[in-house]
């Protein structure tokens, strides 16, 4: 029995599972806060990368790695580690979704010639966290900074590469390169000129290997697996594939799914990423989530969302004719960036506190399933919708969604399937090496443990809710998809 290890560096700490090669059991963990701190207290922008090194120790102390043969690595995608020619860092790491380079996106698309332009090019359009638009911002903002930038690492690139010892060669995987916005998933090519565009001059960029390909090894004999994006490496560890879909509950939402090829959608609502096992990942993302829950739950005056919860189950499906149009913070899903909420239906008999509460659940979730529908107009296949964050416990969530989504839904218990699907590469990674493995088949792992509904007798109910909601939707915005 072999033991490997998966890493996962998120913006506020680092967590480590130790699992079982063969089945993905979960023999130990660790985890440690980053020593980071924001003068306002909030998520700093940026970051030291040596950070990210102290946690990962302090994280594995106690013996935590003792008799691993492998790790995989996964990190907070999106922020760009800048370094000199030397390998030294030029500043700190930008990291998040960062307001202050919304301009510096607006920049790019107009750069290369509007939205359908990136779409093509690269599968994605700028928007403010992404690597690339980040390097424009440093190009306008600290021109001395972007002169001396020679080389471009992600986080995970990073940590792997220091891992390593820092060898000659730095290497990233397909899932990391993709959210880049300077590599193409649907040609597996970097596009040299869009970081030029960006930054003002090339940069040395990491070699892509494969899924199942190693890093390297470390100077005691441990394999690095080619490590990966948190985004990625929670789908790897999740297990999902062909069929599946993944909605992700925070206070935006993201839609993302296995598909064989590279969706490029000229609208720029489909981000084509690139997953952990060589096929893709298509995401569509709404601005409009779980801050509709919270916000209804203000209006309300109700502490919490299981108060809310609870008072929608009071309503009916359909909310009485309630219908809200999450689009709070303006909204991607449709592109509809400087409109509001809507709220619709309301008569003497709807206005009521459970309605309004039962309307803001079907209102996320509705928003949510024209998500699904963008992915679903472009071939994709979706068959079961497995539903992420702490929301997805909600019995409202979990009362309207299969029906809603028109689709089994499946509620995996909370575990860290980051670090687990770090942990599943690095098995792979191990098992090519030893030839026990094909590079091109990852290892069979144990399913999430998880909660499965199915829409049932409400299905009916369910969709003509939907139907009402895309009513009000085109009245309002006729056109908008």
């Amino acid at each position: 029995m072999g033991i490997v290890a998966g890493l996962d560096s998120s913006p506020d700490f680092t967590r480590i599972v130790v699992c079982d090669m063969d089945t993905g059991a979960v023999l130990r963990q660790g985890y440690a806060p980053h020593p980071v701190e924001s003068p306002d207290g909030g998520r700093p922008s940026d970051v030291d990368p040596q950070a990210w090194l102290l946690s990962l120790g302090e994280a594995a102390g106690g013996g935590l790695l003792e008799g691993v043969q492998a790790i995989g690595v996964s990190a907070q995608q999106n922020a760009v580690v800048p370094l000199d020619a030397q390998g030294n860092t030029v500043r700190p790491a930008m990291v998040g979704g960062d307001k202050r380079t919304q301009v510096a996106a607006a920049d790019l698309i107009d750069a290369l010639g509007g939205r359908e332009a990136w779409a093509q090019a690269v599968g994605c359009v700028p928007q403010a966290a992404q690597p690339v638009t980040k390097l424009r911002w440093l190009a306008r903002t600290e021109p001395e900074n972007a002169q001396r930038t020679a080389i471009l690492l992600q986080a995970h690139d990073w940590l792997v590469w220091q891992l390593l010892g820092r060898p000659v060669r730095r290497t990233t995987d397909r899932g990391g390169a993709s959210s880049t916005g300077y590599w193409s998933a649907a040609t597996g090519a970097y596009r040299p000129d869009l970081v030029e565009l960006a930054l003002g001059h090339q940069a040395m960029l990491p070699e892509v290997i494969g899924p199942a390909d190693a890093a390297g090894r470390t100077p005691e004999g441990l394999l690095i697996s080619v490590g990966t994006g948190e985004t990625m490496a929670a789908a790897f560890g999740l297990g999902i594939g062909l069929g599946d879909a993944v909605v992700s509950l925070g206070a935006s939402g993201s839609v993302m799914a296995v598909h064989p090829e590279a969706l490029v959608d000229g609208s720029g609502m489909i981000t084509a990423l690139a997953d952990a096992t060589g096929m893709h990942l298509p995401v569509v993302t709404t601005l409009n989530a779980v801050r509709t829950l919270r916000g209804t739950a203000e209006l309300l005056g109700l502490p919490d969302l299981e108060s809310l919860s609870e008072l929608a189950m009071k309503s009916t499906p359909g909310a009485h004719g309630l219908v809200l149009l999450p689009y709070l913070e303006g909204e991607r899903t449709p592109n509809l960036p400087h409109t509001a909420g809507t709220l619709a239906g309301l008569r003497r008999e709807s206005m009521k506190a459970e309605h309004l509460a039962r309307a803001a659940f079907e209102g996320m979730l509705c928003g949510l399933a024209d998500a699904l529908d963008v992915l679903r107009a472009r071939g994709v296949e979706v068959r079961r919708v497995f539903l992420l964050g702490p929301a997805a416990e909600l019995p409202a969530v979990q009362a309207a969604a299969p029906s809603l989504f028109g689709t089994q839904v499946v509620v995996p218990q909370p575990a860290d399937y980051t670090a687990i699907g770090a942990a599943r590469q690095a098995a792979w990674a191990l098992g090519a090496s030893q030839g026990s493995l094909d590079a091109r088949t990852p290892p069979a792992w144990q399913g999430a443990v998880a909660q499965v509904l199915e829409p049932g007798e409400e299905l009916a109910v369910g969709q003509a809710v939907r139907q009402q909601f895309v009513s009000v939707r085109e009245q309002t915005h006729p056109g908008a998809f």
